[in-house]
C-alpha cells in the first residue's frame, strides 16, 4: 500500500465517531474565528447577473426528457448559476440573519465555491475568454483572467467549464478534524444541484475525470498561493454543452494558454485559523490523478410531481425536528424516492448502497432493509453481513428486507442521539465499497465516493421536497456502531453518510426573506 492510501485510512479510521469519543475537534463554537460564508476576491472587476426568478422553468418530473438546450447568453448562464449554487432564501431570527442556499451543506457553512470558463459570450468579456468566480452573495461574477485560446473549437458551440474548489477551513472551524469528509459531501451536493439545473436549460454536464486536480487548480488560480490566506484545493471540472461531451477530453491547449498570474485577491474569512495537521496530510494524499473508471448510463429516474423546478429548488430546506404524526408516507412514495438514486447519478458505477432504517412506510414492516445499487457487490454485502439477515426480495427491484424490527432507537443512537433520524419516515446509511475501491482506483477515490454520496443527498433533498416531504443530511453518526448493527467488521464497506426523510417541523418564529433585492 502507497503512503497516500495509508494518509486515507488512517484519516478515515481517526476521524470516526464513538460512543467513547467523537472525533477531535475544539470541542466549543469559537465565534470570534467563525469564518466568512463568502468568498469575494479584491481588486477585481464585478458584473451583476439578472435574477432568474421570472424565468419559466419544466416540471421538475421532466427534466430528464429530451429538453431543447437554451442558447448560453447571460440570462440562461445567470438562471443555472442561481438555482444550483445561488442563495434561495435569507431566514432571519431576533438580530441574527443566514443564508439558506439552492444546495445543501453541512453546518450551512458551505466550503465549497464556484469557478467557469467562458469563452467569449458577454459583451464584458472584449471577445476574450474569461475565468470568473461567482460571488452567491450578490449574484455576480468577479473577472479573474482573460486571455485568448483556440480550446473552444474543439467543442460544440455554447460549451463552458464550470470548477468547484473547497475551503477545508470552513468545516474544520466547527468539526474539527471529520471536516474534509463534510467538504466532500458538500462537493456532491453542489456536483448534483449543478447537474440539475443545467437539465433544466437542456443542457449536459460532463465531468472532465481525466484532469488532474494540480491542472484544475491552474485554470482556476488556485496555485497561486500568495493570493490566498486559507487554502482552496481543486475538486471538479465539469463541460457544460448542449450535447454530450467525452469525459477525457483533453484541455492541454487551455492550460497552455492561461496566464500565471490572475488578478484578485481573496478575502480573508477568519481573523485567525486553527491549524488541523491531519487535513492538511488528507488533501494532499488526495490531490493525486483519478483514476479513469468504466462509465455507465446515468439515472433517468424523476418523481412524477408536476411541481415547476425552480419550485422544489427554491424550496429545498434542511429539516431539524420531524413531525412523528405527520411522517408517515405510502409505498409509492418510498419507490419513488429510491428510483430517484437507485441508478449512477454521476456516470460512473455506483459503489454507495442505502441501508434504511424504516420507521412509518406503509405497507413495509419497520426493519432493516437494504438497496442493493450495484448487483456487483450483493454476494460480498451478503458474506460480509450478518448471516442470519432474511436478503427477502421486496416489490422495488434491488431492494431486500434483512431483519424485522423496530429500529427507532437505535437509528437515534447511531445518528449521535439525534431525534430526526427516528422521527421520520425512514432514515438511511450510505455503505460504499471502500477499500476495494480505495485499493483498486487509488487515493483521489476517497474523494469520489464522498462526491457519489452527496449527490444522492442533493437528489433525496428534491425528490422529497417536491412530494411535499422533508429531508436532511446526518453527518454525525457513530460510524462503527453502525457497522456492528450490520454485522460488518472490515473495512470491505464502509457507511459514509446518513440522511432521513418525514415532515417535519416549521418554525414560525423565523422570518424569510427574498434571497436578492430586485433589479
Amino acid at each position: 500500500m502507497n503512503k497516500n492510501l495509508q494518509t486515507v485510512f488512517n484519516y478515515h479510521q481517526t476521524t470516526k465517531h464513538s460512543q467513547q469519543r467523537y472525533a477531535r475537534s475544539l470541542g466549543y463554537m469559537d465565534w470570534q474565528t467563525q469564518p466568512n460564508p463568502f468568498r469575494n476576491y479584491n481588486g477585481t472587476e464585478s458584473l451583476l447577473l439578472p435574477l432568474a426568478l421570472e424565468n419559466s422553468t419544466p416540471p421538475y418530473h421532466l427534466l430528464d426528457s429530451e429538453l431543447s438546450p437554451a442558447p448560453l447568453v447571460k440570462e440562461s448562464l445567470s438562471q443555472l448559476l442561481q438555482f444550483s449554487m445561488g442563495i434561495a432564501a435569507w431566514k432571519v431570527s431576533g438580530d441574527s440573519s443566514w443564508a439558506v442556499r439552492c444546495n445543501a451543506s453541512s453546518g450551512n457553512l458551505h466550503p465549497t465555491e464556484t469557478y467557469l470558463i467562458l469563452p467569449p459570450m458577454l459583451d464584458e468579456q472584449k471577445n476574450k475568454t474569461t475565468v470568473f468566480h461567482y460571488t452567491a452573495k450578490n449574484h455576480g461574477l468577479e473577472t479573474l483572467s482573460t486571455f485568448d485560446t483556440a480550446f473552444w473549437d474543439t467543442l460544440p458551440s455554447g460549451s463552458f467549464l464550470i470548477g468547484l474548489s473547497g475551503i477545508s477551513w470552513r468545516e474544520a472551524w466547527k468539526y474539527g478534524e471529520r471536516a474534509f469528509r463534510y467538504v466532500n459531501l458538500d462537493a456532491g451536493h453542489a456536483y448534483q444541484s449543478i447537474n440539475v439545473s443545467a437539465k433544466m436549460l437542456g443542457w449536459k454536464l460532463t465531468p472532465l475525470n481525466s484532469v488532474s486536480d494540480a491542472d484544475i487548480a491552474t485554470l482556476l488560480g488556485l496555485s497561486q498561493d500568495k493570493r490566498f490566506f486559507e487554502r482552496e484545493h481543486a475538486d471538479m471540472l465539469f463541460i457544460v454543452s448542449p450535447e454530450e461531451v467525452s469525459t477525457s477530453l483533453s484541455i492541454e491547449s487551455l492550460l497552455k494558454d492561461v496566464p500565471l498570474i490572475f488578478d484578485g485577491i481573496a478575502n480573508k474569512l477568519s481573523p485567525t485559523m486553527e491549524n488541523w495537521e491531519i487535513i492538511s496530510e488528507i488533501e494532499n494524499a488526495t490531490s493525486v490523478m483519478q483514476i479513469a473508471q468504466k462509465n455507465v448510463q446515468k439515472s433517468k429516474v424523476l418523481p412524477s410531481p408536476t411541481q415547476e423546478s425552480k419550485k422544489v429548488i427554491m424550496q429545498r430546506r434542511s429539516i431539524h425536528v420531524m413531525d412523528k404524526v405527520r411522517s408517515p408516507i405510502t409505498k409509492d412514495e418510498f419507490h419513488t424516492l429510491l428510483a430517484g438514486v437507485v441508478n449512477s447519478l454521476d456516470g460512473k458505477e455506483n459503489a454507495a448502497h442505502l441501508a434504511i432504517f424504516v420507521h412509518r412506510v406503509k405497507e413495509y414492516e419497520s426493519g432493516i432493509y437494504i438497496l442493493v445499487r450495484n448487483e456487483r457487490d450483493k454476494v460480498a454485502l451478503q458474506e460480509q453481513m450478518f448471516s442470519a439477515f432474511k436478503w427477502t426480495e421486496c416489490e422495488f427491484e434491488g431492494l431486500y428486507l434483512l431483519d424485522v424490527r423496530d429500529v427507532m432507537i437505535t437509528s437515534q443512537t447511531i445518528s449521535c442521539a439525534q431525534e430526526i433520524a427516528s422521527d421520520g419516515a425512514f432514515s438511511l446509511g450510505m455503505l460504499c465499497n471502500f477499500s476495494e475501491q480505495l485499493n483498486e482506483y487509488g487515493a483521489h477515490r476517497y474523494k469520489e465516493l464522498y462526491w457519489e454520496c452527496g449527490a444522492i443527498g442533493q437528489q433525496l433533498y428534491l425528490d422529497a421536497t417536491s412530494m411535499g416531504l422533508s429531508g436532511t443530511g446526518i453527518g454525525c453518526f457513530l460510524d462503527d456502531m453502525m457497522h456492528s448493527v450490520l454485522g460488518l467488521e472490515s473495512d470491505k464497506f464502509q457507511i459514509l453518510y446518513h440522511f432521513t426523510v418525514g415532515r417535519g417541523y416549521v418554525d414560525s418564529r423565523i422570518q424569510t426573506q427574498e434571497a436578492y433585492e430586485q433589479r
